[in-house]
Parts: structure tokens; sequence; C-alpha cells
């Protein structure tokens, strides 16, 4: 951005995003002017600069709502909090729910917000909004995180998916705008995806794609233009896939059993393995995605449950990725759609509750140890540091060195940020 300032006096604003204006008219100036940059190769340099960074992020989604009270935000000094205790972990001052006590020894590497705030409280309206950061809309195909993250930091010759997702597909979108080549690549858990060995010897292999592509020329030639190029690019993505070496970090029977051990072997386990070993390999973004946390009657039996499975599972990703020296680079994010109501109801269950919940994360230049936000004695409300959607999202790109103000355009010809309004959780990064 500053070879435009210097050489044509452009304005920036304090994103350091050039107007529109500005860059219409950069644009022509840079074709008259020899030895000036252009805007694509600037936009270029930018986006390579951000990939050799080597950023990565692995969401571990709990679909289905879970309860602030039974995981991050104990209430065990108020009738809200119900059955559930409260323990210490290795931050003093900091104590989380009785059915995590391995997190409670990683809590060091963690940071909570507990003032997470928003007004969607139904379920698929809230994990489209948690997964892209916009309320969905009939007319814009908003991106999710994981395209988001793709789109800007991975290398568009990395062989395997850059967005990898292991678990249900849920309501929460994909590319979006952005097209279907930033879809997920959805696995249904983690063991290492069917029908990717070739039925052939490579160049015959090649010589069929060349075939099925002078086939659907001839489609695209009538009007299918469109289809066809999406269909190669999905093509074209799967066969470098298949073809990679690299498709090895699909392999968990690789590990020692020392590690397989340590992460448990659950589906839940074996996925956060999974999620360590991809972003190992290169890709930019896992989402692990883990459920029913939709818990309206039975609560405490049931999160006993659901955090047994994933109490060990989610500490050993954050040690692993500490002792690998990777946790620096790899911001991991533990969050659902929404929290659940203060009380609880008449079948010892709580409802959906967007007021106030919690979000917690670790790594990729987040300070560990802290909590951002407060509720009230009964957690009814937030009564310090409300934290918007806006926010959350700016905090992510924060983190992951992400211009949040990058404009993507819709199909209508509407240009998108990445994220609309909102700050930074500055405190996580202090």
């Amino acid at each position: 951005m500053n070879l435009w300032q210097h050489h044509m006096g452009v304005r920036v604003n304090r994103h350091g995003v050039i107007g529109r204006r500005d860059f219409l008219r950069g644009v022509s100036l840079a074709s008259a002017a020899a030895g000036v940059l252009s805007w694509k190769d600037l936009v270029a340099a930018r986006a390579d600069e951000l990939r050799s960074q080597g950023m990565a992020c692995i969401l571990l989604f709990m679909r289905g709502g879970p309860s602030q009270f039974e995981t991050f935000s104990p209430k065990p000094e108020h009738e809200n909090g119900g059955e559930t205790k409260a323990i210490d972990t290795d931050v003093p001052g900091i104590q989380i729910a009785q059915g995590m006590p391995r997190m409670a020894k990683v809590m060091q590497d963690v940071a909570v917000i507990r003032s997470m705030t928003t007004k969607e409280g139904n379920h698929a309206r809230a994990q489209f909004l948690m997964h892209s950061g916009y309320a969905p809309t009939p007319t814009v195909k908003y991106p999710s995180l994981g395209s988001i993250v793709a789109h800007q930091l991975a290398d568009r010759n990395f062989e395997l998916p850059s967005f990898v997702r292991v678990g249900d597909r849920g309501s929460d979108g994909g590319g979006g705008l952005l097209g279907v080549e930033y879809d997920a690549f959805v696995m249904a858990n983690a063991e290492a995806p069917a029908n990717t060995k070739l039925p052939t010897a490579a160049p015959r292999f090649t010589r069929r794609l060349g075939l099925l592509a002078q086939l659907e020329s001839s489609y695209a030639s009538g009007g299918a233009d469109r289809e066809v190029a999406d269909h190669q690019k999905l093509y074209d993505k799967a066969a470098r896939m298949v073809t990679s070496r690299k498709m090895e970090a699909f392999y968990l029977d690789q590990e020692s059993d020392a590690t397989r051990e340590r992460y448990g072997r659950t589906d839940f386990g074996s996925s956060c393995l999974l999620a360590r070993r991809l972003v190992e390999s290169g890709v930019t973004f896992v989402e692990v995605n883990h459920g029913n946390w939709d818990t309206h009657d039975n609560i405490f039996e049931r999160t006993t449950n659901l955090c047994g499975q994933i109490d060990q599972p989610m500490a050993a990703l954050i040690a692993d990725l500490k002792e690998r020296g990777m946790l620096d680079k790899t911001l991991v994010i533990w969050m659902g759609e929404f929290g659940r109501t203060p009380k609880v109801n008449p079948r010892g269950g709580r409802d959906h509750f967007p007021r106030a919940f919690n979000v917690a994360m670790a790594g990729g230049g987040i300070r560990g140890g802290q909590v951002v936000g407060h509720t009230d004695a009964g957690g009814d409300a937030v009564t310090d540091h409300p934290v918007s959607v806006p926010d959350l999202f700016q905090t992510f790109c924060k983190s992951l060195r992400i211009n949040p103000a990058i404009e993507n355009m819709s199909a209508i010809g509407r240009p998108i940020k990445i994220v609309d309004g909102g700050q930074p959780v500055s405190q996580l990064f202090s």
C-alpha cells in the first residue's frame, strides 16, 4: 500500500484500504507509468506475503449451543448454576466447570470471552451468523470463516483442500460469493477419505481428465460455461489431491499409540488429531464439529457426558500444538451458535440463550490465561465488555493477520467486507 501512497498520493483509510475512486484512478495511472507496480501485482504480493506467514486456524464447533454454565462460566454460588460445580485452573482466579479437568490444566494458553452476545436464537440462523459474521439473507451468499481464511491465506498451489470440515455440514454456508473452489472438503469423520486411490496408472488418469474436459467444452459452448468452469475447478482440485504425497496427513495410523491415547480413541479425539496433522501438512483451516449440545432436558447428566467427550482431545490439541512450536501460528477457536438460559426449565434443561455466552480461544497471538467480560450474578445479562459477532470476527482477522476491510464482490455487484463493523477485542492481544 505504501507504494501507492508514494507514487500516486492516493488516500488510504485507517484500515489500510484504498477507496474505490482512488483505486480506479490509480489503475489508469499505473498502466501509464513505467516502472510502477500494477494493482494486481500489489494485491498478489500482499497475498503471497500473508501466505508465507503460515498462519492456520482450527475451529472446534459445538453444534446445538453449549451451556456456558456447564463449560467456561459456572455459577455455583447462584441458584442458576444448578448442580454444576466449579474447579480451579492453572491460572489463579479463573475457574471453569467441573466437567473439564484437563482443560483446567492448559488454561494458561486459553482466553475465554464470557460476554459474547447476539440476537439470533434460531439454530440454523445462529450457526450461519457465527460461521460467516453475517445473518443469512436470500440475496447475498456470504462465505464462511473457513472459506474466507482459505481465500486470504491458502497457497493456491497447495495440493490438499485448504478448508476441511470434519463432521456434519450444517447450516453454515461454504464458499458463497468466493466460489465453489472455497467450499469445505467435508468428511463425515476422521477416517481417511474414500475413493482417493487412483483407479489406473497416473498417465492414463491424466488422459481421462483431458477427455472429460473435451466432452464438457461442447456443453460449455451451449451456454453452460459457468457450470462447467465450476465443475472443472472441483475436478482439478480432486485430481491434485489424490495424486499428492501429502494425502498421508489423512492417515492416523501413522501416529504412535501414545499419541492416539493422548488425544483419546474417540470420534472427537481422532478428529482433533486429524486437525493437527492437516494443519501441520499445510492445510489452512480445519473445522471439527461436535454435538449435540441442544440440551433442553436433563442438562446436567448430558453435559457431563458431552464435556467428557471434548475435554481430553481439546486439551491434548492445545498442548500438542504448543510442544511442536505450532501454537503461535495456529488460532484454535471453541464456540457454538449461542448459549443456554440461566434458569433451568421444568424438564431439567436449559433453552436457547444468545444474550450472553462463551467463546474460548488459544494460539494465534492470543494471550492465554485471561477472561474477557462478565455477566451479572445469575448470568442473565452482560455487565462488562460485551462482544458482538463483528467484534469476534475482527479478532479472528487480527489473530490471522487478515485485513477485515477487504471487499469481495457479490453476484449482484455489491461489495461485501470480510467484516462489517466491530473492533478487535484488544485485551486478548495485550
